[in-house]
């Protein structure tokens, strides 16, 4: 009797036993169809949506996200999980979950602009959005988001250029104001006249110039360089920045010393480029003392992507200090806006010589100390040997042959001769 009363325990505990386990795996298999598949969250589940939405969300340039009566994700766009719009098959910006709950409600079009952080937590700007919330159905909610993060920094480009020039040009134009009135008030005094015309003049030059600037800075941001290219020689390059600025550097007593290697070519337009050598040799002449020297060199440097030709522009002038030296090539940006003012200077050069070495496929680089002077090397790629010396009409030369004081060898002597007022390349950033 009590083997038997043990047994029917037994089948009665694997009884219940089997029970449980079977009303667990009911439960456990609708959980699983309630929950929706990976499937469902891409395009494979186009056959929840409505006929033609998954054709259309395909081609929309906006990131796409359709939400069901639950809040899942039905389908999304490869642009909503780049921005991190979709985690784990939900909706991961609180703000626009709650704009979807609210149209899913009232069935009214929302439309809302959001900064988001950027994915990953990382350092560096946000996110600027536009979300757009519509209903999709009796059931379904979609998402629009656009990414107007460029726009924005577009536009605060574009506006604080607009308030720089603005600023720019209401000095000199305010000043020819007051000096007109100075004359008028002076018509009697022959000496005083000459000296407020004298002035104008200085203002009205000042005024050409910067708009002169603006129109070289806005020329060189929207023309393409390479659509009228040409093999430019470096050595006409030194001498046309150097005609550009020879009377203020005889004014000045300023010795202009030159040396390069021959042969030096670079591809591009032959106007920006000499526009960006110009603005650094007349800097270089403007902030230099009187009876010192302003060197130029160029000279060809091995890279792995191909040769590159190195022009440097050196002086002994004031220098530029730490601070300053990641800013000088923003627009209108001055070390010393009075002596800027004082020197003639617009705040644009170095930003014109920024763009067109950018254009060209190169870099223009700073190394300065405060009360040394400063060198500015302007680094572009070598025009291709087969395309330059097909145009050149030229036979490809060995760089290194000897002879007129071309080639490294040349370019060591020139460094040598001046070193006490040209530092060398090699020590630039």
């Amino acid at each position: 009797m009590d083997v038997n009363a043990a047994l029917a325990a037994a089948s009665a505990i694997a009884g219940l036993c089997t029970g449980v386990i079977a009303v667990l795996a009911f439960r456990w298999s609708e959980r699983e169809q309630a929950r929706p598949t990976r499937t469902a969250l891409r395009p494979d589940g186009a056959g929840v949506l409505p006929p033609g939405v998954d054709t259309v969300l395909s081609v929309l340039r906006s990131s796409a996200v359709v939400l069901d009566e639950g809040d899942t994700v039905v389908k999304a766009s490869s642009a909503a999980y780049a921005l991190g719009l979709v985690r784990g098959g939900r909706l991961a910006v609180d703000q626009m979950l709650q704009m979807a709950r609210e149209t899913r409600r009232d069935g009214e079009i929302r439309q809302v602009e959001l900064d988001l952080p950027r994915r990953g937590g990382g350092r560096g700007e946000g996110l600027a959005v536009s979300a757009r919330v519509a209903p999709l159905g009796s059931r379904l909610v979609l998402l629009l988001v656009e990414d107007l993060t460029e726009a924005r920094k577009i536009e605060a480009v574009r506006r604080d250029f607009v308030a720089n020039v603005s600023h720019e040009l209401k000095t000199p134009v305010g000043a020819l104001s007051l000096l007109s009135e100075a004359v008028m008030d002076a018509s009697d005094d022959p000496e005083a006249v000459i000296r407020f015309a004298g002035r104008m003049q200085i203002e009205a030059t000042r005024l050409t110039s910067l708009v002169q600037e603006i129109i070289d800075l806005s020329r060189v941001q929207n023309d393409d360089p390479l659509d009228d290219a040409e093999p430019v020689d470096v050595d006409d390059l030194v001498a046309e920045a150097i005609d550009r600025c020879r009377h203020q550097a005889n004014a000045k007593q300023i010795t202009m010393a030159t040396g390069s290697a021959p042969d030096l070519h670079i591809w591009g337009n032959r106007g920006q480029l000499a526009a960006a050598l110009g603005n650094l040799v007349e800097n270089a002449v403007n902030y230099s003392p009187a009876r010192t020297r302003v060197g130029i060199a160029g000279r060809r440097i091995p890279s792995p992507g191909g040769d590159l030709i190195e022009i440097s522009v050196t002086d002994a002038g004031i220098g530029i200090s730490e601070k300053d030296r990641d800013r000088i090539f923003e627009r209108f940006y001055r070390v010393d806006p009075a002596r800027s003012r004082a020197t003639g200077g617009t705040g644009l050069g170095l930003s014109i010589v920024k763009h067109v070495a950018a254009s060209h496929g190169g870099e223009v680089t700073v190394w300065s100390a405060e009360g040394q002077g400063s060198t500015f090397t302007l680094r572009l790629p070598e025009a291709g040997m087969a395309r330059d010396h097909a145009l050149l009409g030229t036979e490809p030369e060995d760089d290194e042959s000897p002879g007129g004081g071309g080639g490294p060898a040349g370019d060591q002597q020139f460094y040598e001769n001046y070193s006490d007022h040209i530092p060398a390349p090699e020590v630039l950033p």
